[in-house]
């Protein structure tokens, strides 16, 4: 663990992860002071008074600099003034999950990747649930680990979401097992429109790790599959297991005569036919995959991840059914904040859609979705900041693309537009931050409007 016992730390940004990391600090012995360039939120000056912490907000003053470290939230880019202020003077600076992970008494599962990664986060706390094994569910999934880690143990797994910005800033963080479900172009705002940059922060989540440790990636993601490559070099790499939906392998996770098959450690084991999976999409079948090898080498018994796989019914604003209203299907997906994941959503479905698409736009080439939206999709319905990009992009590619100046107006419009069998689509490939406090506020804001049909 980290010498923190009466250091001073400046932990930067007052969100959920910052918050907490400073807590986590203060009552191990730290001198902590938060400091935010906006303003921080009521009940979040409440907790930081009541556990003793000075803060600041609205700017980081003289005050901000002087820590012997910094603890980020991932909230905060890089190119901040606070960051650039500790970097240019030789400071560490450290993510939240790093700091929670100087307190870590669990072996760790961290599971990253473009698309996926709450889903199969989930799916691996369902797995934990359902074998009756101790388990933390903690992360970018929503309840920070600097939160959660004061109840972590040998005998309880610390099952973790982690995205590139929290992987950004680690040193000593180091899952038993990591899983990188997939790299696709995201963020990249954060990373200077470069995606050599992105990837190399997700590939971060292997890099303490040893022959002790599994990793588990896409066999079928040339990024993954070179990394796999490379790790090989070394002697003390962590164990690698490959999942694909489309070739038979040496070591991990595949589909032989419909069945999923697992091969690990040269042992093979039938584990299921792929059907019986629930969660809809070719997307989800590489999801249960992953998610099947990281419990099989925590050496959870193969029953009860058939039984998990069958019965997870998936999360709260991803592909998520909330009403069927005269024969026509709403779905809220607003969870996809990315081309990649409307992608998947839009694969999932063999019926004709009406797709609400937009937010703040991270520069989206729409036109990658054109093949699902000439099959598939017969309307778009565009919010918020990305309007005008999705309406020149789209206007050529389908029958429809409308403007609506709200999500509930969308809402009406589809219902509109929507005949019976079809389907409503909220995938807006967009992050929410012009309109909504976050994804989840915009999903719920989506089947507000819909239940309001």
């Amino acid at each position: 663990m980290k010498d923190i016992e009466n250091k001073y730390i400046v932990v930067a940004g007052a969100a959920r992860s910052g918050v907490a990391a400073a807590c986590l600090l203060k009552n191990n012995g730290s001198e902590v002071f938060v400091t935010d360039s906006s303003p921080i939120a009521e009940y979040v000056k409440e907790r930081l008074i009541k556990a003793g912490i000075d803060y600041e907000e609205n700017g980081h003053t003289l005050k901000s600099g002087k820590g012997d470290f910094l603890v980020t939230s991932p909230g905060v880019p890089d190119s901040s003034s606070i960051i650039q202020k500790y970097l240019n003077d030789g400071k560490e600076v450290y993510s939240e999950i790093e700091a929670a992970s100087w307190f870590n008494s669990s072996p760790i599962v961290g599971v990253t990747g473009s698309n996926g990664k709450t889903t199969v986060t989930n799916w691996l706390a369902h797995i934990w649930k359902t074998s009756g094994r101790s388990f933390v569910l903690a992360g970018n999934i929503g309840t920070a680990f600097a939160d959660r880690v004061d109840e972590t143990s040998p005998g309880k797994t610390a099952i973790l979401e982690v995205s590139s910005f929290q992987l950004d800033h680690i040193e000593h963080f180091h899952p038993s097992i990591s899983v990188i479900l997939n790299i696709t172009p995201d963020h990249l705002d954060r990373y200077d429109q470069d995606f050599e940059k992105y990837s190399r922060s997700k590939l971060r989540i292997t890099e303490n790790q040893n022959s002790n440790n599994y990793f588990i990636y896409n066999f079928e993601d040339p990024v993954l599959r070179n990394h796999a490559e490379s790790l090989k070099k070394s002697s003390d790499s962590p164990r690698l297991l490959a999942f694909s939906d489309k070739r038979e392998l040496e070591n991990g996770a595949f589909i032989r005569e419909k069945n999923i098959i697992l091969k690990i450690d040269n042992t093979e084991e039938t584990l299921m036919p792929f059907a019986d999976i629930q969660l809809p999409g070719q997307h989800n079948l590489n999801n249960g995959l992953a998610t099947a090898l990281a419990a099989r080498a925590s050496e959870i018994e193969k029953d009860w991840i058939r039984e998990a796989l069958s019965t997870f019914e998936g999360v709260e604003h991803r592909l998520e059914p909330v009403r069927t209203l005269k024969g026509i299907q709403y779905v809220n997906d607003s969870k996809a904040t990315n081309i990649n994941a409307v992608w998947y959503a839009l694969d999932s479905f063999n019926v004709p859609i009406v797709l609400i698409l937009g937010g703040r736009d991270k520069g989206n080439d729409y036109l990658q979705l054109k093949k699902q939206l000439v099959k598939k999709v017969h309307t778009v319905i565009a919010i918020g900041e990305a309007r005008e990009a999705i309406k020149n992009q789209l206007q050529d590619v389908v029958p429809y693309v409308l403007e609506a100046n709200s999500l509930k107006e969308a809402v009406k419009l589809s219902r509109e537009k929507a005949k019976r069998g079809e389907i409503v689509l909220l995938s807006p490939a967009c992050s929410s931050f012009d309109m909504f406090e976050n994804y989840e506020d915009r999903g719920r804001q989506f089947k507000q409007a819909v239940l309001e049909l």
